[in-house]
């Protein structure tokens, strides 16, 4: 998929998103804009996966981390052809495969996540087994920023990292906000990317709202010889929607029906 094409698909995923909130009147809205460039770029272009047959055995493994934004891996996943659009619109509804936290009953999703700090030990073990048995698959995780307030994700960094899992490729959300308001302010992170080089790791960090710069960051990760690579992806939460853009206030709050048509109207 070219440069172009990628970008709408980017944001097809935006107004999915919208959508499928809008209709389950619940769901994390702001997280999951921001990170619709990273998973456009993730599905269409860079994970070696077969919507045809989600359990291949040689698939590249994504773990949420961060399941509350799985409405941007829903949506992603049904553009890539994993299971209809249509059934983008049953989220949250009771009977529906589609629950509020990534879960394994949607085809495509490899771990029901929504306890946060969990995601990096998973894909570290998943990136052990790997190495182990001499398979060909990497593993993805996708963290947020406030979650890195965690001290299991600190554990899973220096196991990855004593093992040298060249095969692990963490990407962090990096949009500075999380539900109670800056991360800086709550408790500071910085300076994250030293930290992450201090436990072995090589860290990239890149503009995960501009699809260029995510692509040359993966590359760069997949290339990486004896090291787990962290991608620090600044982001903007509520992305694409100029009047949301950086409020902690749409961390989990969907749009009214109202304020649907005025988004998808304005969406970029």
């Amino acid at each position: 998929m070219n440069l172009v094409d990628l970008q709408k698909t980017a944001k097809q995923i935006r107004a999915s998103v919208l959508t499928m909130l809008t209709e389950a009147g619940s769901g994390h809205l702001g997280g999951s804009l921001g990170l619709a460039d990273i998973f456009t770029a993730l599905y269409f272009e860079v994970l070696n996966i077969n919507p045809e047959n989600p359990k291949w055995e040689n698939r590249d493994r994504l773990v949420l981390s961060i399941g509350h934004v799985a409405p941007v891996l829903y949506a992603a996943l049904a553009q890539r052809g994993f299971f209809p659009t249509e059934e983008l619109l049953s989220l949250r509804k009771i009977g529906s495969r589609l629950q509020g936290h990534a879960s394994t009953l949607v085809p495509g999703v490899e771990v029901s996540t929504g306890s946060l700090g969990q995601g990096l030990s998973i894909a570290t073990g998943m990136a052990l087994a790997a190495k182990t048995d001499k398979k060909p698959w990497r593993v993805f995780s996708i963290h947020g920023d406030g979650e890195l307030q965690e001290g299991q994700i600190w554990e899973a960094a220096m196991s990855a990292a004593k093992f040298k899992l060249n095969n692990l490729i963490a990407i962090v959300d990096r949009n500075k906000l999380q539900i109670d308001g800056k991360t800086e302010a709550i408790m500071p992170l910085e300076p994250l990317a030293n930290k992450w080089l201090s436990f072995g790791w090589q860290v990239i960090e890149t503009n995960g709202n501009h699809m260029e710069s995510v692509l040359a960051a993966l590359k760069m990760a997949i290339g990486s010889e004896e090291k787990p690579t962290l991608i620090i992806a600044n982001t903007t939460m509520g992305k694409g929607v100029k009047s949301i853009e950086n409020n902690p206030e749409w961390h989990g709050k969907p749009p009214t029906k109202e304020q649907l048509q005025d988004f998808l109207e304005k969406l970029e």
